[in-house]
């Protein structure tokens, strides 16, 4: 994919590309159906390949009652950590939606500077690309990248 795209360009043609692919719970099909976990599972699947271990079902509260950190544990497991203050296209995003709550919304990076930009799904909505604005940014608790090899 991209041939002489950076890598940060590269994930961010492959997440546009999902552009508009309509919100379904636990789904990962492109054009078909996605919820933000499945954005970033079809990203990887379009970059790297297979993806590296199964997802279990889950449900939309999933992790709030046992409070454990799911998605941060995975994101840990499978992706590179990154300091928060390091912002870089193609960057996943982890969120927590509430404070006391598990973080249990992803994105991607797509734009930095002045206008910065996310592409993610969530429930009623397609996979659309929103501006990064002040209140979605305080809610990132974790910034990793792809392992990539550029």
């Amino acid at each position: 994919m991209g041939a002489g795209l950076a890598i940060d360009r590269q994930v961010v043609v492959e997440a546009r590309a999902w552009l508009g692919t309509p919100y379904v719970h636990q789904a990962s099909v492109l054009g078909a159906g996605t919820d933000c976990l499945g954005l970033i599972r079809g990203v990887w699947r379009g970059l790297i390949g297979a993806e590296p271990e199964a997802v279990p079902g889950y449900t939309a509260d999933w992790s709030e009652a046992s409070g454990r950190e799911e998605l941060l544990g995975a994101a840990l497991r499978w992706l590179v950590l990154k300091p928060l203050d390091a912002p870089a296209a193609g960057d996943v995003l982890l969120f927590r939606m509430r404070e006391g709550a598990v973080a249990k919304h992803l994105g991607i990076q797509s734009e930095t500077g002045d206008e910065p930009r996310f592409i993610h799904a969530y429930a009623g909505h397609a996979v659309v690309e929103s501006p990064l604005s002040d209140p979605w940014a305080r809610k990132i608790v974790g910034r990793f990248a792809f392992p990539l090899k550029g």
